[in-house]
């Protein structure tokens, strides 16, 4: 099969073109949000770059929209319909945003394809009217077992925590930073310090590394931090259950349901998860315990095969059913 993807989220692409199939991405020699391509990411070489204007000639045989906008440009680019005249579904990352929880999904109640959610609390908080939906829960590219815990430290992973500020929970760094220093990872993390007014021994700020290097330099932290308010679910946190690490998390949207208590410490009082980042902190024996129960459950509940198994049989169902409606058309 030849699915049409943009490359819009790195991190979900990572897990989603491990498949069997044939993935085009459009790709230009400026790049950007249209054009992005491989970006140099260690893909398989079923993942190829199409330059927009030959993608016609490719026919694929369905379409995996992650904006609204890609619905017009799928149109421009092929001449075919998404959900129509080409089998289509539109994949939505995110939480909603504005008038939580009366947030009306950009493609409520249109019938011509299926929106899928990432995970269930998104499901329940978009109000996708009387369309289809269903729910493909992350898979992640295990990156081994190689916590070490060796540093007293709390990695967390995190974009934009300046701007983002009360949805990434940066507020809430300086009341962990009391439990123990902070190692930040993540892009547009360079005015952090100033922001927070934490110095060099509470907060290091590591930027955006390779993803190699990433779980590396992460494993070495004696546990993860997931201070996110509002996110759908970071990949992060299941890259870092994945590492073997514990896991101390605010209780919010799908982490609730992602990281059991027994893997660290969950809640949405952040006193308790302080005292609990400290006693982590303190006792690398028991960290270790713990961080081997989120690697447990992360590859019980967030593994790829699964991840896979799950698009190849709602691909196979669209391209079935919308086949069927176009040729009694």
């Amino acid at each position: 099969m030849k699915i049409l993807l943009w490359h819009v989220h790195g991190g979900w692409t990572d897990a989603f073109v491990r498949g069997r199939h044939e993935y085009l991405l459009p790709a230009t020699a400026e790049g950007g949000a249209w054009g992005l391509g491989r970006a140099g990411r260690d893909w398989p070489p079923s993942v190829r770059d199409v330059e927009p204007g030959r993608l016609r000639d490719e026919e694929p045989d369905v379409v995996v929209l992650q904006r609204p906008e890609e619905m017009g440009e799928c149109e421009r680019l092929l001449g075919r319909r998404p959900g129509r005249d080409i089998p289509a579904v539109f994949l939505e990352h995110n939480t909603p945003k504005g008038d939580v929880p009366n947030s009306l999904h950009p493609l409520a109640d249109q019938q011509d394809m299926t929106i899928v959610h990432v995970t269930h609390f998104n499901r329940l908080f978009w109000d996708c009217g009387t369309a289809r939906t269903t729910v493909i829960e992350h898979g992640i590219v295990d990156p081994g077992k190689l916590y070490t815990g060796e540093l007293e430290r709390q990695g967390v992973v995190v974009n934009e925590p300046v701007r983002r500020w009360r949805v990434t929970g940066t507020d809430l760094l300086p009341a962990f930073a009391q439990a123990g220093p902070l190692e930040v990872f993540g892009m547009g993390t360079d005015q952090l310090a100033a922001a927070t007014e934490l110095g060099p021994d509470q907060l290091r700020v590591r930027g955006d590394l390779p993803s190699h290097l990433l779980h590396a330099e992460l494993a070495r932290c004696r546990l993860y931090l997931h201070p996110l308010r509002w996110t759908s679910l970071g990949l992060a946190l299941l890259e870092a259950m994945h590492l073997g690490m514990p896991v101390v998390a605010l209780a919010s949207t799908e982490a609730a349901r992602a990281v059991p208590p027994e893997a660290g410490a969950i809640s949405t009082d952040v006193d308790q998860l302080r005292r609990q980042a400290t006693r982590l902190l303190k006792d690398p024996d028991e960290a270790a315990a713990r961080g081997a129960v989120a690697r447990e459950a992360v590859l019980q509940n967030y593994g790829l095969q699964a991840f896979l198994d799950n698009w190849d049989s709602l691909l196979a169902d669209t391209t079935t059913s919308t086949g069927r409606a176009m040729a009694a058309n």
